[in-house]
């Protein structure tokens, strides 16, 4: 399934169009960490990460449960830029157990994944917001609107930001 985001506060997914919101800074073809803005392009999705189990009961999509130790490296200098980490003292990262609700349910965008280039952008995810106010980068929308979406996706998931 294609998710298609048509402008700043648009998202089309199958016949449902949702509220949201993007990086403060708008969209761009060339991301610096950093800059606030959502890359512009065709993605895959990865995994629903899930704080709690009984919001993803009805998603047949690829789930990870979220724990405590797990981080989203964003450290431009590090082999494990853009990627999954064990958090540790020795690496800059994004937190993805939080103490707010923004990424009780997130799914990453697999922007700057298979060759990743060092600065040009991490941690680009879906998640969830509840003021639509603008984002580092990523696209979010109510947790209401969330649930609806990851029941539609299945596990070859497509997003084009335009």
């Amino acid at each position: 399934m294609l998710i298609k985001l048509i402008n700043k506060n648009k998202l089309i997914v199958d016949e449902f169009i949702f509220q949201c919101c993007i990086g403060k800074n708008g969209i761009t073809n060339n991301k610096i960490e950093g800059d606030f803005k959502t890359p512009k392009g065709k993605f895959n999705l990865g995994d629903l990460f899930y704080k709690y189990k009984k919001d993803v009961k009805e998603s047949n999509l690829n789930k990870k449960k979220i724990k405590k130790n797990m981080g989203w490296c964003n450290n431009i200098n590090s082999k494990n830029y853009n990627k999954l980490i064990k958090i540790s003292k020795n690496e800059k990262y994004e937190k993805i157990f939080r103490k707010d609700y923004k990424y009780d349910l997130m799914i990453p965008i697999e922007y700057n994944f298979k060759k990743v280039i060092p600065n040009k952008g991490s941690a680009i995810f879906l998640h969830i917001t509840k003021n639509y106010k603008g984002t580092a980068g990523c696209i979010a929308l109510s947790k209401k609107d969330f649930l609806i979406m990851i029941k539609i996706l299945d596990k070859k998931n497509q997003i084009l930001i335009s």
